[in-house]
């Protein structure tokens, strides 16, 4: 089934508006001089670092240590990622470093 441009036009427009209800809604939720419960100051502070460890898990889970390059593309990435971390305190610098890197073992060294 096609959708003409006026149907199209909607289903952008109802995305774009459930994205914006859901980026408002902490803050009007939260908003005032009230103080944050005790689960979402939890959260806040929980989150970021449980989301990286999902993401290290994810990039290694399907890495084959015993043949191939044995996991090297991946490990100097994530070294350089740390690194840059280490270095700069920039989160875009490392991803973006990290990632360039990966792709360019990929690529050209380990072809």
């Amino acid at each position: 089934m096609r959708l003409n441009f006026i149907q199209s036009l909607i289903i952008v427009a109802m995305v774009a508006l459930a994205t914006q209800i859901t980026r408002w809604t902490p803050f009007l939720v939260f908003s005032g001089s009230r103080k944050l419960p005790r689960v979402v100051e939890d959260l806040g502070r929980l989150l970021p670092p449980a989301m990286m460890g999902l993401l290290v898990v994810y990039c290694f889970k399907n890495v084959s240590w015993l043949s191939g390059s044995h996991g090297a593309p991946e490990l100097l990435a994530t070294a350089a990622v740390v690194g840059l971390h280490l270095w700069k305190k920039n989160v875009l610098l490392s991803i973006a470093g990290g990632t360039a890197l990966y792709m360019v073992l990929l690529q050209v060294v380990f072809t």
